[in-house]
């Protein structure tokens, strides 16, 4: 299905009806109230603040999430991701695991920690933030998707996760960590901006996470053979591979573009003995 435009994602929630809908009753009348809302949200939209942070919702994989200012608005690129990991986790249940552990690493909103328990039977999964405020929406996210059952939250930082996570190996990690280099941040466009900067800024180059999260997942988090998959940022192929090369830890299984054709995805499995 084609994607809705902003004038129609503002005027179906307005009016509470279909897309279909809004172009079949073309005689509705606004109310002073929704008036109100939609010349307010168009003086929002003009600053540059994203529509999804006006709705207060994004679609992810087919399903509805609330985000706010905190934390990071779910992309399309980021379902390459989840995609991913579903093919690595129905290739582990092929091989007669009985259930997989999964460590979502930065959850933001929990798109894909929620995505995922949607999509697959037999999962646990953990899902960490810094932010409290991340976890409650996510938290809030999981129960609107009826999967609180199946995953953890937990407000932690990723430094201090080796200390609570040791003795707890999982079969795949997923990341969608901050990788833009914080002295680009305040050279992109307007509505990159009003997303939480925590969850944008990776250091000078952009990397600072993936050396942490590559070093920390084969120190104690990752089962051998687990399988350690993020996101990345355009043009930072070479220097990810580098990184997993040099922790001499892993074999890099899979790399996935996306539909503009950059690399977006890296799947890195810990070798054993390792």
């Amino acid at each position: 299905m084609e994607t809705m435009t902003e004038t129609e994602l503002l005027f179906t929630e307005i009016l509470n009806c279909s897309r279909m809908d809004l172009y079949l009753n073309k005689d509705i009348v606004l109310d002073k109230n929704a008036r109100f809302f939609i010349a307010s949200a168009l003086k929002r939209r003009i600053k540059g603040e994203p529509i999804q942070y006006i709705l207060g919702k994004a679609d992810f994989m087919g399903l509805e999430f609330k985000v706010t200012p905190d934390v990071l608005i779910p992309r399309q690129e980021t379902e390459i991701l989840v995609e991913t990991a579903v093919k690595q986790v129905t290739k582990s249940q092929g091989h007669k695991v009985t259930s997989v552990r999964i460590l979502d690493v930065g959850t933001g909103s929990g798109c894909i920690a929620v995505s995922l328990a949607k999509l697959l039977r037999d999962v646990e999964i953990t899902a960490t933030d810094i932010s409290s405020k991340a976890i409650e929406i996510a938290e809030y996210n999981a129960g609107i998707n009826n999967v609180s059952e199946k995953i953890k939250f937990i407000n932690i930082d990723l430094s201090s996760s080796l200390g609570v996570y040791g003795c707890a190996r999982y079969d795949i990690i997923v990341s969608n960590p901050p990788y833009i280099p914080f002295g680009e941040i305040n050279t992109l466009q307007a509505e990159i901006q009003y997303e939480p900067r925590i969850a944008l800024d990776g250091g000078s180059d952009g990397l600072d996470f993936y050396r942490r999260i590559i070093i920390g997942a084969a120190a104690g988090l990752l089962k051998k053979s687990g399988s350690l998959i993020m996101e990345m940022g355009f043009g930072q192929k070479e220097e990810i591979e580098n990184i997993f090369r040099e922790s001499g830890k892993y074999e890099i299984i899979e790399i996935t573009k996306d539909y503009s054709g950059i690399d977006r995805v890296i799947a890195a499995q810990l070798l054993n003995g390792k």
